[in-house]
C-alpha cells in the first residue's frame, strides 16, 4: 500500500482529472499513501482508491490534503489552485454513480421538500389567524347589527327618526361586513391551498427519507470489489434524461442481483434494445427531450424483438386518469408518480424479473 495504484480503468474523464490532481498534490508530500492515511486515521486502501480514480473522496479529504501539503512546504495553496480542484471535485461527482452521490441528490432533494412543507406550514398558520380575526371582526359586527335591530323593535314609534339617523351607520356596518366575508373566502381559498402544499411537501420527504434508506442501505452493504453480475440473470433498462433522477433509480435498484443499463433518452434506449435481448423490464420517464416515453413505447412495442418487453412509466407528471390511460394506450405495463417509492418499484421489478425468468425456464424445456 505504500506506492500508488495506477490510474483506474474505463474512467470518466472527470473521474480521471480529479485523480490526476489529486496524485499531484499527494506526490508533493513525499510519503506512502499507508503512512498518510494513519496519519489522517482514515482506511489506507480507500484513500488509495481516491488516487487511483475508482473513488470519488468527500470536499474534506480534499482539504485536509491541501492544509498537509500547504504545511509540508510552507507555502498555502493559491485560490485559483483550490478553485480548479473544486470544479474538479465537482464534475467528478456529478458524473459518479456512486451510492455516496445519490446519498448527496436524495438529502438535497429532500431539504428543499423540507422548506417547502415548513413555509407552507407557516404560510397556512399566518392565513389562519388572519382568517380567525376576520371572523371575530364579522361575530362583532353582527352583535352591533343585531342591537341595532333589537333598538328598531323596541322603538318602533321612533322608526323613521331611528332610521334617518341610523341609516347611515348601518350601510356602513352592512358594507364593512360584506367586505369581510369576501375576505375570508379569499383567505379560506388560500389556506386550503397552503394546507395541501403542506401534505404534499410532507408526502415528498416521506417517500425521499424511504428512498436514502434504501440508497443508504446498498452503500453499507457494498463491498470494496463489486462482485460481477452473474449473467444467468436478465437486465434492467433504466431510462431518464435527469442525471440525479437517473443516479436515484440505479441505486434504488441495485440492490438487486441483475445489471442495471442506464440511458438518458428515448433513441439511446433504443439502441440499448438492439445491442441486448435480456431485458426483464423498461423504467422509463415520460418528460424527455426529443422523444418523450410515449412515442419511445411506440417504437419499442413496434419492434417484433422487443414487442414483449414490459415497460413502467416513471413520471413527475402525475398519475391522474388522463397521464395514465395514455400511458397504458402506449404499451405500458405500469404508471407510477414521482417521488417514487422504492420498495414498491424494487417489488415490482422483482415481479417481472420472475417472469422473464420462468418464461425462459419453459422455453428450454420446450
Amino acid at each position: 500500500m505504500g506506492e500508488l495504484r495506477p490510474l483506474g480503468q474505463n474512467l470518466t474523464p472527470e473521474s480521471r482529472a480529479l485523480a490526476v490532481a489529486l496524485r499531484e498534490l499527494f506526490e508533493g508530500l513525499g510519503v506512502s499513501v499507508r503512512r498518510y492515511a494513519a496519519r489522517r486515521v482514515r482506511d489506507a486502501g480507500t484513500f488509495s482508491r481516491y488516487l487511483s480514480g475508482t473513488r470519488v473522496p468527500p470536499w474534506e479529504v480534499v482539504t485536509d490534503l491541501f492544509t498537509d501539503v500547504a504545511e509540508h512546504r510552507g507555502m498555502a495553496a493559491t485560490p485559483e489552485a483550490i478553485e480548479l480542484v473544486r470544479r474538479l471535485h465537482r464534475a467528478a461527482v456529478e458524473t459518479s454513480a456512486s451510492p455516496r452521490h445519490a446519498v448527496e441528490v436524495l438529502e438535497r432533494q429532500l431539504a428543499e421538500a423540507d422548506r417547502v412543507s415548513r413555509r407552507s406550514t407557516a404560510r397556512g398558520d399566518a392565513l389562519g389567524d388572519a382568517l380567525l380575526d376576520r371572523k371575530h371582526r364579522i361575530a362583532d359586527l353582527e352583535v352591533r347589527l343585531n342591537q341595532l335591530e333589537a333598538e328598531w323593535g323596541a322603538e318602533r314609534e321612533r322608526a323613521e327618526r331611528l332610521a334617518a339617523a341610523a341609516g347611515p351607520d348601518v350601510t356602513e356596518l352592512l358594507y364593512e361586513r360584506d367586505r369581510l366575508r369576501v375576505e375570508v373566502a379569499r383567505l379560506s381559498a388560500q389556506l386550503q391551498e397552503a394546507q395541501v402544499r403542506r401534505d404534499e411537501a410532507e408526502a415528498r420527504c416521506a417517500l425521499l427519507e424511504r428512498q436514502l434508506e434504501a440508497v443508504e442501505q446498498v452503500q453499507q452493504a457494498a463491498a470494496d470489489v463489486t462482485p460481477a453480475v452473474p449473467r444467468a440473470m436478465p437486465r434492467i433498462l433504466v431510462v431518464d434524461d435527469q442525471p440525479d433522477n437517473l443516479l436515484a433509480m440505479t441505486a434504488v435498484l441495485s440492490t438487486l442481483d441483475q445489471e442495471l443499463v442506464a440511458v438518458s433518452s428515448g433513441r439511446d434506449a433504443l439502441k440499448a434494445l438492439l445491442d441486448h435481448d435480456d431485458f426483464a423490464v423498461i423504467i422509463m420517464d415520460v418528460q424527455m427531450p426529443d422523444m418523450d416515453g410515449y412515442e419511445t413505447a411506440a417504437h419499442i412495442k413496434r419492434r417484433p424483438r422487443t414487442h414483449d418487453v414490459p415497460i413502467i412509466f416513471l413520471t413527475a407528471m402525475g398519475t391522474d386518469p388522463e397521464h395514465s390511460a395514455r400511458g397504458y394506450a402506449a404499451g405500458a405495463v405500469d404508471y407510477i408518480g414521482k417521488p417514487f417509492d422504492p420498495w414498491v418499484l424494487r417489488a415490482k421489478v422483482a415481479v417481472f424479473t420472475g417472469i422473464y425468468l420462468e418464461q425462459r425456464r419453459l422455453a428450454g424445456e420446450q
